[in-house]
């Protein structure tokens, strides 16, 4: 087999291309970052974000399809994200997949975010097989989601206000740290000499599935305003071991309770190293196995799209030219 697909990733500040060979090999995966745009922020410019796709997109097509070494006549399928995320942003990725789609008589396929997310471990020579439990953690999106096969995710539990990513970008811009939060405060939180966790646990009802990071975040500037010397380093140590204590929480009780071995972290956050330990010691206890992508796969990315599409044109699972796109998943 060899069937080979071209996958745009446009949902929130990343403009993504990628070519992907059979699902699996990513033959090229080049990803124009917006993070200097919309620095000054402190959070993404939806306007700023769609302009940026419009300005780059066709080169960076060209760019892959020259990494890949391949032309348009080589391509079997193309994708796009069509769900969740910014409107506008959506619409340049999934309007020039229908224009390639048309002109090239090739299949079109519209992808849902979150469930390219999920994929995206499988890029890196790991089998695909279900079911597993997803932890998806971004700046955009929490959610934890079974997943039982290609198009088929049950949301287990999601955050009822911010994103965990949304809130580590909030304390970093309140502590006048640089954007975006999570990295600045994974470096700051490991240079902490007081490691001590001041903040409380999360939602700690029995049975409670939600998450939410709001209180977390107002916590975070209560106890500065009542502590202005308290070091930076200790503040952020204890709020992100509070925030990405959920995560672990939430996931592991969602695969003991559904009697599930295998979990997948994905999402922008899953890069995060701290969370990776925690996930790892955790899942171990519970004698899982807990699969990450790389960190270039973490974010946004157009190989997740190409290869979660790959198993989409197998099956002829096709869109017209007149999907749309949403700014919900469902």
């Amino acid at each position: 087999m060899n069937i080979i697909g071209l996958g745009l990733e446009t949902s929130c500040d990343e403009t993504a291309v990628s070519i992907v060979r059979n699902g699996t090999e990513a033959l090229s995966n080049v990803t124009f970052s917006q993070i200097a745009l919309h620095r000054k922020y402190c959070g993404v410019v939806p306007e700023i974000a769609s302009r940026a796709h419009l300005e780059v997109i066709n080169s960076l097509i060209d760019e892959a399809l020259a990494a890949a070494k391949i032309n348009f006549r080589d391509l079997n399928y193309v994708a796009a994200t069509n769900r969740p995320g910014l409107t506008g942003s959506l619409l340049i990725g999934l309007q020039t997949a229908k224009a390639l789609s048309f002109a090239l008589g090739i299949p079109l396929i519209a992808v849902n975010h979150l469930e390219a997310h999920l994929y995206a471990p499988f890029l890196e020579g790991r089998e695909l097989a279900f079911p597993y439990i997803g932890l998806l953690a971004s700046g955009g999106n929490t959610a934890v989601y079974e997943v039982a096969g290609i198009g088929s995710l049950e949301c287990l539990g999601k955050t009822i206000d911010d994103a965990v990513g949304e809130a580590f970008d909030k304390v970093a811009k309140y502590l006048g740290l640089d954007y975006p939060g999570g990295p600045v405060i994974e470096k700051l939180a490991a240079e902490a000499a007081k490691k001590e966790i001041f903040f409380p646990k999360i939602l700690t009802a029995s049975g409670d599935t939600r998450f939410s990071y709001s209180g977390i975040k107002t916590a975070v500037v209560n106890y500065i305003k009542a502590n202005p010397e308290a070091g930076k380093a200790e503040i952020v140590y204890a709020f992100q071991e509070r925030a990405l204590e959920l995560l672990v929480r939430r996931t592991i009780a969602f695969a003991s309770g559904r009697g599930i071995k295998k979990i997948v972290a994905a999402g922008g956050v899953a890069a995060n190293g701290r969370l990776r330990v925690l996930l790892s010691e955790a899942a171990s206890a519970l004698d899982a196995e807990i699969i990450f992508p790389s960190p270039p796969l973490c974010g946004d990315n157009g190989a997740m799209v190409a290869g979660l599409a790959f198993h989409y044109y197998v099956r002829n699972e096709f869109d017209d030219l007149s999907v749309d796109v949403r700014s919900k998943a469902s």
